[in-house]
């Protein structure tokens, strides 16, 4: 599922991403570099590094300062091209190159609610798992989640955490997103929790907050039921670049990476070309996990991505959509207004 965490043969940590994969392998993007590959990948590092298990090959990982730029992305394209080329995958439905893992090249997977279990379940966790675990409890009573639909992810799940890391956890199901959304707004106005919004966007998704001094940020996955499409059953076609504004309809699937915006009343911007009919999007789909639950029913968004005709490969039947995040331009955004 989208957010699991795994481990490769290769020492690579990557996450997957999205619910659609082909049969041999994931679609994922890289998080951890081992210290003997970081040479093979020219992008900017975080001075800090990470230590994972007892391997040799990750005794010391390295993660890259931006990772979702276009051309961060391209960049790691062309890296494993020329060492790892079984780490890329043509996708015919899109018709592009893409980073992914062998199902044989993995070699260990940790699923976030499993992960809150084993958490739960250590003889002697120290203080910020304690603390992680005493807000997991905290915002689960407030909600009513109970902590069977709840996850820990990031650097306490691969149990690579230092005293300063963030609390990262996974609300399963949108229904339960909503309450969790719903507590931790009761919390901070309880001034038990605070948020974090250093800028419109965190404003915006109010995901980040803090605890006890400690920085948490929580997102959503989808529960097994509520993965209703499998990889092949569509076709995108990539159009044109659009800038355009719109009104969202239905936030029923912002949540989610990708994150799915349902649209009206389309307008395109500035120089873009006039309004053709037959190819009004009905909704935005983001791959940048950032813009995922920045707007609700009702409200306008301004946004800028590429033009797609999807195909259902079933019927024939087609709609247009707009892609934020196809890794081809540094300039796809999604912002309310």
């Amino acid at each position: 599922m989208d957010g699991d965490t795994f481990v490769t043969k290769d020492g690579f940590i990557m996450n997957t991403f999205g619910y659609e994969h082909p049969d041999d392998r994931v679609f994922a993007f890289l998080k951890y570099i081992p210290a003997q590959f970081k040479g093979l990948f020219n992008v900017e590092m975080l001075t800090r590094t990470w230590k994972f298990g007892t391997s040799e090959l990750t005794n010391q990982l390295f993660r890259a300062e931006k990772l979702y730029t276009a051309k961060n992305y391209q960049t790691f394209i062309e890296a494993f091209r020329k060492t790892f080329p079984n780490y890329l995958y043509y996708d015919q439905t899109r018709g592009k190159e893409l980073i992914t893992a062998p199902l044989d090249a993995i070699e260990q997977v940790f699923v976030p609610k499993d992960r809150l279990v084993w958490l739960q379940n250590l003889p002697n966790p120290d203080g910020l798992q304690k603390t992680a675990l005493n807000l997991i409890d905290l915002i689960s009573k407030e909600s009513g989640v109970d902590c069977t639909d709840l996850g820990i992810h990031g650097s306490i799940a691969l149990d690579m955490h230092a005293p300063e890391s963030d609390i990262d956890f996974v609300v399963y199901g949108t229904e339960n997103f909503r309450l969790m959304e719903e507590a931790i707004q009761r919390l901070v106005n309880a001034a038990k929790l605070s948020y974090i919004a250093g800028n419109r966007i965190e404003a915006a998704r109010k995901f980040q907050g803090k605890y006890l001094g400690k920085i948490f940020m929580y997102n959503a996955t989808r529960k097994p039921d509520e993965v209703t499409a499998k990889f092949g059953d569509y076709t995108y076609t990539p159009l044109e670049p659009v800038r355009f504004a719109a009104t969202v309809c239905s936030d029923a699937e912002t949540m989610y990476r990708p994150a799915t915006y349902k649209i009206s009343s389309y307008q395109p911007q500035d120089d873009q070309s006039e309004l053709n009919l037959d190819k009004i999007p009905v909704q935005i789909v983001s791959n940048i996990g950032c813009y995922r639950n920045v707007a609700r029913t009702g409200q306008q968004v301004k946004a800028a991505g590429t033009l797609e005709k999807v195909q259902n490969t079933r019927d024939g039947a087609a709609f247009y959509q707009v892609v934020v995040g196809t890794a081809t331009s540094e300039e796809e955004y999604i912002w309310p207004t």
